[in-house]
């Protein structure tokens, strides 16, 4: 005879994960629509069609929400990054695996938020930057300090060059979301071709 006492309270627990389900994936809208700063907890919450004193049963604010999202976006991204360093043997070899890895995400993360959206929506591209893309980029700037100290571009600055790195993979990955259609592979080689040009040059100069 099934325990029906346990029921409800399994229905329950289904209800309260659907529902903070819908919260993260509606601030995940949100934020990619008009960025973190403009967006509002209202904002978040009249997308998911929830009742409005509905989110404050799951999160406190919109800065928590976007903790969620950081902490998913690094988790999904840092095995496909963790995999890249592993295989790569030279520094010109990490830099392909972990620029292509970078922009293959933002291209799903990219097409999955396109999904979502309404039919009439579909020509809308990603204006603002998901909290999930910012941890992919600290997941991707860690792991660049961490390669140029091993030896992967010696005697350079290790922050300055992950800083330099990450400013260009993160500008050309912005203008690859804008052009249709959506090019990895053109957006990578330009990108590596720059970076690993500027690291070069800076080794070539230092003694």
């Amino acid at each position: 005879m099934p325990d029906t006492a346990l029921a409800p309270a399994g229905k329950r627990e289904i209800t309260k994960a659907q529902n903070r389900q819908a919260i993260l994936d509606a601030a995940r809208e949100v934020f990619g629509d008009s960025g973190f700063e403009a967006v509002t907890v209202r904002d978040i919450i009249r997308r998911t069609g929830l009742a409005s004193g509905t989110f404050y049963n799951y999160f406190r604010s919109k800065e928590e929400v976007a903790a969620a999202l950081s902490r998913d976006g690094a988790r999904r991204f840092s095995p496909v990054l963790k995999a890249q360093r592993e295989r790569a043997r030279t520094w010109e070899a990490f830099v392909r695996g972990a620029i292509s890895a970078y922009y293959s995400f933002l291209a799903s993360e990219h097409d999955n938020w396109l999904a979502r959206r309404p039919a009439e929506e579909v020509g809308l591209t990603l204006m603002g930057e998901t909290p999930e893309m910012a941890a992919v980029y600290e997941e991707v700037r860690r792991s660049i300090v961490d390669e140029a100290e091993r030896g992967g571009a010696r005697g350079v600055d290790a922050d300055f060059l992950a800083a330099a790195c990450i400013g260009v993979a993160r500008e050309v990955g912005q203008k690859m979301l804008a052009r249709r259609p959506i090019d990895t592979g053109t957006a990578t080689d330009f990108a590596v071709a720059l970076i690993l040009g500027g690291t070069a040059g800076l080794s070539g100069t230092t003694t």
